[in-house]
């Protein structure tokens, strides 16, 4: 089983640079005061603490420090509060506005980062036909076998300075936008004698209403200047803007060599562990999933391993998988800490059904596979749901967490509670699955907040690194407002308000945010966690665990159909303190 893991002792605070107020200086100026002493020892910064684009964060240009939100004096001040810092490295992609991707686009076969980025039709010349729109379409023996983000193969064109169109590999979020057209600029670039500026003004208003239906101008009608149609497009495409996440060759020495230069970029942030962000798709090998292909992935993670030693760094990879792959054991059992991305479904089954089963199950298999997790309620994501299952044997709950059944009530009941929905697409483009539910963790318990309250106890109790989400902490309720004008990715806006510093005083004065602050002042600060683990026998509908280390003692007794809990502490001098909470 797992070889042990030296997580950083203490709970996670996990928040954007300006989640509260405008940037990382009001977060730091929460964290000072006095209702969060000793609450915190590590701060899980999201990525826009670096220069990005897309996905609120997730879509990188460099990892220098976003100079807009951060400072380096800010790092300096958390690491005054003893806090030490998890960050993130996007292992698959690169944002189009990286200088490696500019570089690319500027310079073509010339670039030094030409092989940076994926080739598709090179990838696939041997394994697939060109397609009439300039692609390889692989065999379908492979087509099946890819594992999808969007509808669509994941390739996105890049017109190269000779004027050819290159599709790149491309899993996740892709635009292309072009520019208006005006009469001016076509006179101006065209040297086509018979063009009057009457005549320029009718083509911009066909390009430009092409353009605005998203429609393919290479196959735009011109009538009587079809014959310069190659030049006119020409004078669109030299103002083709793109928005995206190209994935990165991991082929290519250049990308080892940028890996290596982030790591130790990461290092002297002040980094500690490192979260490995869509690190399963990195690996790709025609006639192979794109999605944990192995031994391959395990020779990139071994390698990557290498590296982040030499900095001192603790790698998390992050992986959505379901539980009946038992890819959290293989990732565990080769040395690495995992997410816990089963723990939050457990707990909402557990508080709405009353039932300890399945959470027990899970915390027994925890301690005996000696699996080293950071868990959460709620994050920068959604709540998972597919995790949970085991899609090869969907009607016996044994063979998953929980069985088809039980994550299908799971989801329509926090779908009735206001919850958005991601999906998952096959080849046909079709959509198969529930991916994840979005929704604040106090909206998806009903905006309960004893029931958050024992959520939240449940997590400081169970093992781990327990991580919390800043809304969770203040009772954030769904921002439909928020979800609705998001665009793409609005269905995780719904989880994701800036608290502003009257939001901040106003929460300080509401029990259930005191009590959680209190909670995670026991479990930040009591040696008794870094023990053993009891789990005491007890009816179904209730839950008795006990932490022991040496003379320090922690027992939670929880009630999941009335949601009372009481907490009994104990020193190493015997002193005892017990807390209530009805």
């Amino acid at each position: 089983m797992s070889s042990e893991i030296d997580l950083p002792k203490g709970v996670i605070f996990n928040a954007y640079p300006d989640s509260i107020g405008r940037k990382l200086v009001d977060v730091i100026d929460m964290l000072k005061m006095p209702e969060f002493k000793d609450v915190f020892s590590l701060f899980y910064i999201l990525p826009t603490i670096f220069n990005s684009d897309l996905d609120r964060g997730f879509s990188i240009i460099d990892y220098d420090l976003n100079d807009e939100l951060v400072s380096r004096e800010d790092l300096e001040q958390l690491h005054e509060l003893n806090v030490l810092f998890k960050f993130d490295l996007v292992l698959n992609h690169l944002s189009v506005g990286s200088p490696q991707f500019q570089d690319l686009l500027k310079h073509g076969d010339d670039s030094q980062y030409k092989d940076f980025f994926i080739d598709w039709n090179k990838f696939w010349t041997s394994y697939g036909e060109l397609g009439p729109e300039g692609h390889v379409i692989p065999h379908e023996e492979h087509l099946e076998k890819l594992f999808l983000r969007k509808p669509d193969l994941p390739i996105l064109k890049v017109r190269f300075p000779d004027g050819s169109d290159r599709p790149y590999w491309n899993t996740f979020y892709q635009e292309v936008v072009y520019h208006e057209v005006t009469a001016h600029k076509l006179l101006r670039a065209l040297k086509i004698e018979e063009l009057t500026h009457e005549d320029a003004e009718n083509i911009a208003t066909i390009l430009n209403d092409v353009m605005n239906a998203k429609q393919d101008i290479s196959e735009i009608d011109l009538g009587e200047f079809n014959s310069h149609k190659e030049d006119i497009v020409s004078v669109v495409e030299q103002d083709r803007k793109y928005l995206g996440q190209m994935d990165l060759n991991a082929q290519s020495q250049e990308v080892w060599n940028f890996y290596d230069e982030t790591l130790k970029k990461l290092q002297a942030h002040g980094g500690r562990l490192v979260r490995l962000d869509a690190f399963a798709y990195l690996h790709k090998e025609p006639g192979m999933s794109n999605f944990f292909n192995e031994p391959g992935t395990w020779e990139y993670l071994e390698r990557l391993r290498r590296i982040a030693d030499k900095y001192d760094l603790i790698l998390l990879p992050e992986i959505h998988s379901e539980y009946g792959d038992g890819l959290h054991e293989k990732v565990a059992a080769n040395g690495f800490p995992i997410y816990d991305f089963f723990f939050p479904g457990l707990v909402i089954h557990a508080l709405e059904w009353g039932t300890s089963k399945y959470l027990l199950r899970w915390i027994n298999e925890l301690i005996e596979k000696n699996i080293s997790t950071i868990n959460m309620l709620g994050c920068h994501d959604g709540i998972p749901v597919l995790d949970l299952r085991n899609k090869n044997v969907a009607d016996d709950s044994s063979a998953g967490l929980l069985s088809d059944a039980e994550i299908e009530a799971v989801i329509e009941r926090v779908m009735d509670r206001g919850g958005r929905v991601k999906n998952l697409y096959g080849p046909d483009g079709k959509k198969i699955a529930y991916y994840q539910v979005n929704a604040t963790f106090f909206s998806a318990l009903g905006e309960d907040e004893q029931k958050l309250r024992l959520a939240r106890a449940i997590q400081m109790f169970i093992p781990g690194t327990p991580q919390v989400w800043y809304l969770d902490l203040f009772a954030g309720k769904n921002d439909y407002e928020a979800a609705d004008s998001g665009g793409t990715g609005g269905h995780k806006e719904i989880n994701r308000t800036t608290l502003t510093d009257a939001d901040i005083e106003y929460g300080l004065k509401h029990i259930v945010v005191r009590d959680q602050l209190e909670l995670l002042r026991l479990r930040n600060t009591s040696s008794a966690f870094d023990g053993e683990l009891t789990i005491n026998d007890t009816e179904e509908s209730c839950l008795d665990l006990t932490w022991r280390n040496q003379g320090c003692m922690a027992t939670l007794k929880a009630d999941l159909c009335d949601y009372s809990f009481s907490i009994t502490h104990t020193e190493n001098d015997g002193d005892e303190n017990v807390l209530s909470y009805h």
